[in-house]
Formats: C-alpha cells, sequence, structure tokens
C-alpha cells in the first residue's frame, strides 16, 4: 500500500461496556453474560483505531476531560498497534465521559445500546488547540461524526483543499450547517433529515444541499451499498454470518477514509464493506485487529 496518510477524527467518544448474553434483558431480569469487554467507543474514535490500523496516523479531536474513567479509554487507544493520537477540547471537565452499555445477542450479532452520547459535552471553537490547527495543514483526510457540531464546522471552514468525510449515523440538529463543506456523506438508512422519511428522499436531500461534486453513499446492513457519483450504482457488501454488528459503521467509515485515498469511489466502498465484515465476525470492535 502507498506512503502512510494523516486523518483528523471529530467526534465522539465514549466508554463502552459491552456484554455478549443471549439478548437484552427484559424489565426486572438478570441476565449472566456469556463475556464482556470495555473500550473506547463512539463513531469517530472508532474510525480513527481503524484508520490507524490500517498504517496510518490518526489523530482523534474529541471531549474528554480528566474523570477517572477516561484512563481507560485513553489506555485502550494506547494499547493499539499503531495507537490513536488523542487531543482533548475539555481538558479540565471533571464530570464523567458518556457511557455506553451494549448487549450483543449471541445467536444473531445484533446490539441493544444505551448511551447520553456527547450532549454534555459540547465544545466550542475557541476550545480547540492552537497546535491543532497547525496539523491541520498536513492532514490527508478529515471525518466527521455530527457529535461535535461547533468545533466540526469551524475546521471544515478552514479545511479547504482537504477532503472531508461525514459519518452519518443519524440526522443531528445543526447537521445542515456542515453539509456544504462535505465532499463524502456516507450515511446509514436511519439518517433521516428533516422531511425525509425514505432513502430516496434522503438521497434527494443530500443531492440538493452538498456542494456539487460531493459524493454519497447509503448503507444498508447486510443489503448492498447505494451510491450517487453524478450517477446512481450499488456496491454488494460479503456475504457472512455476523458475531458482533457493534461498531461495524464506524469501522467502515474508518477504513473508506483510508481506502479513498488510494481508490475511487465505488472501490473504496467495497474495500471499506469487507474490512467493517471482519469485523463484525468477532466479539467487540477490537479483536478483528488481531488477525493477519
Amino acid at each position: 500500500m502507498d506512503s502512510q496518510k494523516s486523518g483528523l477524527f471529530i467526534g465522539l467518544s465514549t466508554l463502552d461496556m459491552i456484554y455478549l448474553a443471549s439478548g437484552p434483558p427484559q424489565a426486572n431480569q438478570k441476565l449472566v453474560a456469556q463475556d464482556s469487554l470495555i473500550s473506547a467507543g463512539g463513531p469517530a474514535t472508532n474510525a480513527a483505531a481503524a484508520f490507524a490500523h490500517l498504517n496510518n496516523t490518526a489523530h482523534l479531536l474529541t471531549a474528554l476531560g480528566q474523570h477517572p474513567i477516561t484512563q481507560l479509554m485513553r489506555a485502550d487507544l494506547e494499547s493499539l498497534r499503531q495507537p490513536v493520537i488523542l487531543t482533548d477540547l475539555t481538558p479540565d471537565q471533571t464530570q464523567s465521559p458518556p457511557v455506553s452499555s451494549i448487549v450483543v445477542t449471541q445467536t444473531t450479532g445484533e446490539r441493544a445500546l444505551i448511551s447520553l452520547n456527547a450532549q454534555r459535552q459540547i465544545a466550542q471553537p475557541h476550545q480547540i488547540p492552537q497546535d491543532l490547527w497547525e496539523k491541520i495543514t498536513t492532514t490527508d483526510i478529515i471525518l466527521i461524526d455530527g457529535h461535535q457540531i461547533p468545533v466540526s464546522l469551524a475546521i471544515a471552514q478552514q479545511a479547504t483543499n482537504i477532503p472531508i468525510v461525514l459519518d452519518g449515523g443519524s440526522w443531528k440538529p445543526g447537521l445542515e450547517t456542515l453539509l456544504p463543506y462535505i465532499n463524502y456523506a456516507i450515511c446509514s438508512a436511519d439518517f433521516h433529515p428533516p422531511g425525509c422519511h425514505n432513502t430516496q428522499a434522503t438521497l434527494d436531500y443530500l443531492k440538493q444541499t452538498l456542494p456539487k461534486s460531493s459524493h454519497i453513499a447509503i448503507t444498508q446492513g447486510n443489503q448492498p451499498i447505494l451510491y450517487w457519483q453524478g450517477t446512481a450504482g450499488t456496491v454488494p457488501v460479503p456475504k457472512i454470518t455476523p458475531a458482533d454488528t457493534l461498531g461495524a459503521g464506524d469501522i467502515f467509515h474508518g477504513a473508506f477514509c483510508h481506502f479513498i485515498l488510494h481508490s475511487d469511489f465505488p472501490q473504496a466502498l467495497a474495500q471499506a464493506a469487507q474490512v467493517a465484515a471482519t469485523a463484525c465476525q468477532s466479539f467487540g470492535t477490537r479483536a478483528w485487529m488481531q488477525s493477519p
């Protein structure tokens, strides 16, 4: 593969407490899990980890703080074969970072998740460290997950000539201010802008809102990826029996950021889908990185 690239990933970091069980608990039910893991999570965080694993330099810009729990998150990102470089927007913050509790159903790989997301930790542009502005000049690609919109917008407005990828997992208020700066909108089937109730409406909205040269893709789980780059197309995804779908979209986005710097759009989507499919065949968001 070509020389190492540098990516900036802006958005959410959580502490993920992941359980493998027969299914999510019902009301008043106590379940014994078959396995459990703790790792750093969040769309931008998992994407940065995947991008780094593919032999790149990944910078994560997020709101972390100094609560004791954050040491677990930092340790996870530092323990990767290619560690993720962390820049904290809120270094003086003492409250707990968002914690996600996730139950993965053993027979299907489906996950149920509850989390606070970043709603209590929205940073502002003045909190961006000065040295990060200097790093942007040597960045090859930027990913935004929609969880730190004011900071993302400030960087997008300055990052001319650097491709910007949107991880559109779900619509978030304020995203409409970011769309004019997005070059690659990679959205899930759950991404519904205001007034858009189906995939076609979402595609139409994005085509009208994004810059004319932008590329759009909508992932649909185990169904083909829909894409638009002036004309419509589809990309098949690998057929697998998933062990765990947690973080599959995040890993897909991190891998896409790697492959789009080396391949055309449909090929990068196909290659990213292959990496995400590999990740889905083991429990947790890091085990796939242990295989060759």
